[in-house]
């Protein structure tokens, strides 16, 4: 659970990066997902891995789409992939 709430705190600090007209919707878009995932099952690792390397790569989708430095997700990934 620790590891989820640092990953949505991380997710949330990229938004911050977007353009401001975006903002709203790429929060509520990160919000809706980590609730809709939080029934996920945490003993399968492989599940909760799945996801959290989802999350990371989503964000990078997104930060590139707006043209923002993908290194700005450095932290997820440390988070995410580690």
């Amino acid at each position: 659970m620790e590891k989820a709430l640092r990953a949505y705190g991380a997710v949330l600090r990229l938004v911050r990066r977007l353009p401001k007209d975006t903002r709203p919707y790429y929060a509520k878009y990160a919000r809706e997902n980590f609730v809709n995932y939080r029934e996920v099952d945490a003993a399968d690792p492989n599940a909760l891995n799945d996801l959290f390397n989802r999350t990371y790569t989503h964000s990078l989708w997104v930060l590139k789409k707006y043209s923002v430095d993908q290194a700005a997700a450095d932290k997820l990934k440390e988070i995410c992939c580690s």
